[in-house]
């Protein structure tokens, strides 16, 4: 009987502990530094201040010290990975003449292959910067749709120039 009532006291206080880890806040989220010549420009700037609180299912996020310039961060309780935002960032290497473009709410986005631990990375590439989103892939078409009415109401959009074909 005592074993029973041990066994039972245990449960309960391993379902507790369980209960309380999960619970626990996550720290700041930590974006490596990348090359973002334009993270300052006006552009980077205005797309910055009107970033919203949400992405899709995911929460803005605090950005670990040193923050990059022009980086911002949304995470989302079930995913372990956050969503990024990087404004000013380079031309992907490997946007090129013919490679295949992506229309989402007027803004036009390159995929640049980049699928690393579950993670997709996008570049906007018809603004004067390019913006960089980095997402889980599994994360669902959410973020990029709000992002892209973001991006649209804030960037003029501009011709595309990709990298000459190789």
């Amino acid at each position: 009987m005592f074993a029973a009532l041990a066994l039972a006291v245990g449960t309960v206080v391993a379902i507790l502990v369980f209960a309380a880890l999960r619970q626990s806040p996550r720290g700041p989220v930590v974006i490596a530094a990348t090359a973002a010549p334009q993270a300052a420009s006006p552009a980077c700037q205005s797309l910055t201040a009107a970033l919203p609180q949400r992405l899709g299912d995911f929460e803005r996020a605090p950005v670990a010290a040193p923050a990059p310039d022009g980086a911002s961060a949304w995470r989302s309780a079930g995913e372990t990975e956050p969503v990024i935002v990087r404004c000013g960032v380079e031309r992907p290497g490997d946007f090129v003449v013919g490679s295949p473009i992506q229309v989402v709410d007027r803004v036009q986005w390159f995929g640049g292959g980049s699928q690393n631990g579950g993670t997709l990375t996008w570049y906007t590439v018809d603004r004067p910067v390019y913006v960089a989103l980095t997402l889980p892939a599994q994360s669902g078409p959410a973020p990029i749709q709000d992002l892209s009415g973001v991006i649209d109401r804030t960037i003029a959009a501009v011709p595309i120039d990709p990298n000459a074909a190789r």
